[in-house]
């Protein structure tokens, strides 16, 4: 690994130039502080092999966004902004430009030396990235056009963010110019519009046809309509887009989509910039909640349990498992369910615990929690109704157990 670094200052401002040299003096005997111009800051950034720039804001603010957008070019820089004074519109389009970084030229030299320690990690960070987009791009993973995943792979994508995560509660969007943008709109330039729009935990991808999907995780209604107002305004030229928007809550993929992309065709049919996709009611769950006298039939409790544990008992399991067989030292971690039983186990030198799922019949489970050797509240029977399991119900007592799991066996 190169510990090296060379730290280009590029400033007309020569007694600036000066004072930040000094405020970097903290930094490694090894890395170089490299002093520049405006005019002669692109070969100088060449010569000195630099990797961390620090850009004194010009009094003429069109260089300065100038010269970020040229060097951005160059995926192993990172840019740091330095400004005079807190202007937020012109921060804001210097990150648009590709600046990753500001501080002000009058903080303290601490706060110099931790931010360009810290951009030195980024960096690193940075360039992994780039080589793994690079990587999938020749796999064909990303489009090498507008840098989205491609339609064939979002599927995987968006449930491995959504099952690797936990997620319980998001947004899922397809998106499509309106009808009357549809002629002259540039598809590159609307990909563009939707990276500039959406935060670095969102997903977007392309879909068939003129489309794209985004997941706007732990995001409510009015943030979705927030992004769609951003894309047009992104994009400019009065340019409007139509969405249709599904929950995440207990959908697959498959779900989501056709949930999404029916009520996208509705917004483009009606000319309305956006359909909430309605859930499509659990006719099953609903049936338990039936009040009438009618007898009721074991096949169909039976149906209603199978489906909770395919659809939400199941995923679970296998995501918790997944999130926590590095978090907890020396344990195993084993997880099954069939028709017996769901079982959550965890065993490690000390503990042997297990939570297990019982389908006694009828309109209830038992969830019976057993730490081995405990004779204490730690052993309990939750008793849940069918109609009441959800993935959060289920999360939030599944991560009740393990923390009791960590507690006794200490």
């Amino acid at each position: 690994m190169n510990t090296k670094n060379s730290i280009l200052l590029i400033s007309d401002d020569k007694e600036f130039l000066t004072t930040a040299e000094q405020k970097l003096i903290f930094l490694r005997n090894s890395d170089a502080v490299v002093c520049s111009d405006y005019k002669n800051a692109e070969i100088n950034v060449e010569l000195s092999a630099a990797n961390i720039i620090l850009i004194h804001e010009n009094q003429d603010k069109r260089k300065t966004l100038e010269i970020i957008n040229s060097l951005k070019e160059n995926p192993g820089l990172t840019l740091m902004l330095v400004v005079s004074s807190y202007d937020k519109e012109f921060i804001l389009q210097a990150y648009d430009a590709g600046m990753d970084d500001f501080i002000l030229a009058v903080d303290d030299d601490f706060e110099y030396v931790i931010r360009v320690v810290n951009n030195i990690k980024y960096k690193s960070l940075k360039f992994d990235d780039f080589r793994n987009i690079k990587l999938l791009m020749q796999l064909n993973v990303i489009d090498k056009v507008t840098g989205l995943y491609n339609y064939q792979y979002a599927s995987q994508v968006i449930e491995n963010v959504i099952f690797d995560n936990l997620l319980d509660s998001g947004v899922f969007l397809a998106v499509s110019p309106a009808e009357e943008c549809k002629i002259n709109f540039s598809f590159e330039k609307l990909a563009d519009a939707i990276k500039h729009s959406v935060r670095i935990d969102d997903v977007v991808t392309l879909a068939q046809g003129a489309k794209f999907y985004i997941l706007l995780p732990k995001t409510e209604f009015s943030g979705a309509l927030a992004v769609l107002n951003k894309i047009n305004e992104n994009y400019g030229e009065n340019f409007k887009i139509c969405a249709g928007i599904s929950s995440i809550e207990n959908r697959s993929f498959k779900e989501m989509e056709s949930a999404s992309l029916h009520a996208l065709s509705d917004a483009l049919a009606t000319h309305a910039a956006y359909i909430f996709a309605e859930n499509k009611p659990d006719t099953l769950d609903e049936w338990l909640e039936n009040e009438n006298e009618e007898p009721k039939n074991y096949k169909i409790f039976r149906q209603v349990f199978n489906k909770k544990m395919d659809k939400v008992i199941a995923p679970v399991f296998y995501r918790l498992q997944k999130k926590w067989e590095e978090k907890l030292f020396k344990t195993k971690i084993e997880q099954y369910t069939n028709e017996e039983e769901c079982v959550f186990h965890l065993k490690n030198d000390r503990q042997d615990s297990m939570l297990r799922i019982v389908y006694p019949g009828f309109s209830k489970i038992i969830i019976y929690v057993n730490h081995e050797g405990l004779d204490s509240p730690e052993n309990n029977e939750i008793h849940l109704a069918l109609n009441k399991i959800s993935q959060k119900e289920l999360v939030e007592i599944v991560e009740n157990f393990i923390k009791e799991f960590k507690y006794t066996s200490q």
